[in-house]
This record gives C-alpha cells, sequence and structure tokens, in this order.
C-alpha cells in the first residue's frame, strides 16, 4: 500500500473530522415533532446558514425562519432566511441581525414550535447591548476579550451578562416550545457556552463575570461595569418554568470528530492516539508540551511507538502581545511547535480550525514540520519575530504553508495532528 504524502495524510484527516460534524446526520437524528402550531426557524453561528439547509432537507412540512452567519459564509435555502454579519468583531448587520431573531419568536404561542440552530461564532454574530450600552461598547468588549488569552468559556459568561439576547434570553422572549440543536465548538461541550447561549441557560452570575473581569485586567466602559453591579444583568436561571418544555441536543462535537480522523489514520496502517478533545490553554504554551511528546516519540519511541499520530481538539488562546499582527490561534500553534521541532524532519503537523477560518484571515490554520524555522529564515523572517509578534499568518503565506479550506459548514474548534513518520 502507497501511503499519501505527510501533508496529504493530515488533510485527509481534517476532512474526515469535518465530515463527522456534519450538521445533517445530527439534526436527521434529532428531529422535534411536529407542531400544533407554526414551525419557527432560528440560528446563529458561522455554521448556522449549512445548518438550515440541512434542516429544510429533512423537515416534512412548512416551516419560517431566519439565522446569521459570518460573512461570506451563506448558502441557499428555500424558505430560511440567511443574514450576514461581522465575526470576530460584531457590527451593524449583527445588531439588525439579533433583533431579527428576537421579533421572529416574541409573537409566538404555547403550540407553536421554534427550531434554534446554534454554533460557535453566535457570539460575535449577535451583538444585543443592553440599555446605556453601544454597539461600539460591544465591539469594544469583543476586542478586549479576544486579545485577553481568556479561555471561550470566560469570555462567554462576560458576554451573557452584557446583552439582551445571549445567556437564555432569546428562549425566554417566547411562549413557544424551544428545541436547540447545537454544534458543539466548547471543550466539555456545556451547551449554555456555545454562542454565548442565546437558547440555554446557565448557573454563572454577573458577579463570576466581575470575577473574569478583574482576572484579566478588562478595562471596560465604566457603562458596562455599572450594568454587571446591577440586578439588570442577571440572566434567567436554569430553574426558571420558561424553560420547562424547552430541549437542547448537542449534534456534533470534537469528540466524534476525533474519533473518525483516529479510525481513517488506522485504514492508513497509522496509529492514532487521542490526547484530548478539550485542551485549552496559550496556544504557544499547549505547542511547547505536544512538542516535547512528539520529539520523545521521534528520537525514543516513548510514550508511542512510531509511526503515530497525535490528534487533539479544544480551544486554545491567544494573548495579544502587539498590535497588527495576523493570524488565529492554529498557526500561532504551529509556528510555537515549528520553533520546538526545529531540525526534526519526522514531524509533520496541521493545526486548523473546523470551520475554516483561523482568527480573522482566510486560512483554516497552517502546516508546520522540521523544516518550517529553515525555509522562514530562506524566505528573509525571522520566525522568533513573527511569534512575537502574533503574525503567523503572514509567516506562513510567505511560505505557502497556510492551510486553507473555505466554510466547511460546521464548527467543531480546533483540530491538531502531529504525524511522526
Amino acid at each position: 500500500m502507497t501511503l499519501p504524502s505527510p501533508r496529504d495524510f493530515l488533510t485527509l484527516l481534517f476532512s474526515a473530522a469535518v465530515r463527522a460534524a456534519d450538521p445533517l446526520t445530527g439534526i436527521t437524528a434529532h428531529l422535534p415533532q411536529k407542531p400544533r402550531g407554526k414551525t419557527v426557524v432560528i440560528g446563529a453561528g458561522k455554521g448556522a446558514a449549512q445548518m438550515a439547509r440541512a434542516l429544510e432537507s429533512v423537515w416534512d412540512g412548512p416551516l419560517e425562519g431566519v439565522v446569521v452567519t459570518r460573512y461570506g459564509y451563506g448558502c441557499e435555502t428555500r424558505n430560511i432566511e440567511i443574514v450576514e454579519a461581522a465575526h470576530p468583531v460584531p457590527d451593524a448587520a449583527g445588531l439588525a441581525a439579533s433583533r431579527r431573531l428576537m421579533e421572529a419568536v416574541a409573537g409566538l404561542s404555547e403550540d407553536d414550535l421554534v427550531i434554534a440552530l446554534i454554533c460557535g461564532g453566535g457570539s460575535a454574530l449577535l451583538p444585543s447591548p443592553p440599555e446605556g450600552l453601544t454597539l461600539q461598547d460591544e465591539i469594544l468588549l469583543n476586542e478586549l476579550l479576544l486579545a485577553s488569552g481568556a479561555p471561550i468559556s470566560a469570555m462567554n459568561v462576560v458576554r451573557k451578562h452584557l446583552s439582551t439576547i445571549k445567556g437564555g434570553r432569546l428562549a425566554a422572549a417566547t411562549k413557544a416550545r424551544v428545541v436547540s440543536l447545537i454544534v458543539s465548538d466548547i471543550p466539555g461541550d456545556n451547551p449554555a457556552h456555545v454562542a454565548s447561549g442565546p437558547t440555554v441557560p446557565d448557573s454563572s452570575t454577573r458577579h463570576d463575570a466581575l470575577q473574569i473581569i478583574r482576572q484579566y485586567s478588562l478595562k471596560l466602559p465604566q457603562a458596562a461595569i455599572d450594568h454587571l453591579n446591577s440586578p439588570k444583568a442577571d440572566a434567567p436561571r436554569p430553574g426558571d418554568p420558561v424553560f420547562a418544555r424547552h430541549e437542547h441536543h448537542i449534534i456534533a462535537s470534537a469528540g466524534v470528530s476525533l474519533e473518525a480522523a483516529a479510525e481513517l489514520a488506522r485504514s492508513e496502517g497509522i496509529t492514532p492516539a487521542i490526547l484530548s478533545d478539550s485542551i485549552e490553554g496559550e496556544a504557544r504554551d499547549v505547542a511547547l508540551v505536544l512538542a516535547a511528546i512528539a520529539r520523545e516519540v521521534a528520537g525514543r519511541d516513548r510514550p508511542f511507538t512510531k509511526p503515530v499520530v497525535i490528534l487533539s481538539g479544544g480551544e486554545t488562546t491567544v494573548t495579544l502581545r502587539t498590535k497588527g499582527g495576523k493570524g488565529g490561534r492554529n498557526g500561532e500553534f504551529a509556528l510555537a511547535l515549528a520553533l520546538a521541532i526545529d531540525g526534526c524532519d519526522a514531524i509533520h503537523v496541521l493545526a486548523a480550525d473546523t470551520d475554516g477560518i483561523d482568527g480573522s484571515e482566510n486560512n483554516a490554520g497552517a502546516f508546520s514540520d522540521g523544516g518550517t524555522v529553515k525555509r522562514l529564515r530562506a524566505a528573509g523572517l525571522d520566525p522568533r519575530r513573527v511569534l512575537d509578534g502574533n503574525d503567523s499568518h503572514s509567516g506562513f503565506k510567505a511560505i505557502g504553508d497556510l492551510f486553507e479550506t473555505g466554510p466547511t459548514g460546521t464548527n467543531v474548534n480546533d483540530f491538531r495532528a502531529i504525524l511522526i513518520a
């Protein structure tokens, strides 16, 4: 049997992971019963349009509704309207979309059904600042959170207490039964944290949000702090009767996707080792740990015997040290790991976001290997300075090592594969 090249092999694993997160499979398995009244669809996230199209393909009956996705991530649907807005930093289109979703559910009765299609990216796509705050305040909040290095769960605790739509408030705004179908991009798959839980209540409090703001030294507008110190910031609690008839289902997750990639690796004669589907932490720190494991395998055949592919998922973070750099957490991980495996030709790496977007650019992530540092220097770049400038996208672009997929239609967060040949 002829094995594909290392990069082709890693690409095949990524494709298998994305296929396993196809929302059609999960939606089909969790279709709710038809209501006596009408069916209204709402949704938000980078894969929300593809989720809407999948639902239309299997729903036998009338439906209507509106979902919001990232610019360029829409697709053709029959009855569900697709609107687009900015991500990862909100804009006025997202503000208008939030109002549309609230209006779509506000006048419904107990005989009606709301199907909520929720996936990663929904937090930025649904700006809805409370009274006394502006869209500009919410834009600043997102910029500060993205630069802070805080894990996604902590970011979303802050977001949902400075919102009139997140933290279960969208579901609480209707008398209809709400069934949420969720593609999880959150380590641990807590449904209340995906897209800051617009339809799922959470046990976190505004006091938790204030603690996170202090912990990460976030310089928020005084109006935001005043709001969080007021009972107006309280989100509905999980035991609130308004949620009594509601239900939610995780229809795709990182764990299932990693298992699919592992199965494909086995079919190619490469032993897979899944470390975890919920790794968090600073991207460059996680890279140093995984690089040490990869070097140990390459040099000593422990803790795994080569050939092996080490798989992991979750969501790392990046603390911005400078302004002006381009790239995301997966590019940062791949570059930091490249520095740590410099000269080790047996190690090949792919780090990518399963939604097709790493950070703010149009690549899913990047490839790196034992020769990456040498190629960067040959291109006139100092790899350490590129990393310190949070500019991994520019570095990998210069040497042709960006991994570009376009929109995948799903989002189960980071996919990392390290092949030791």
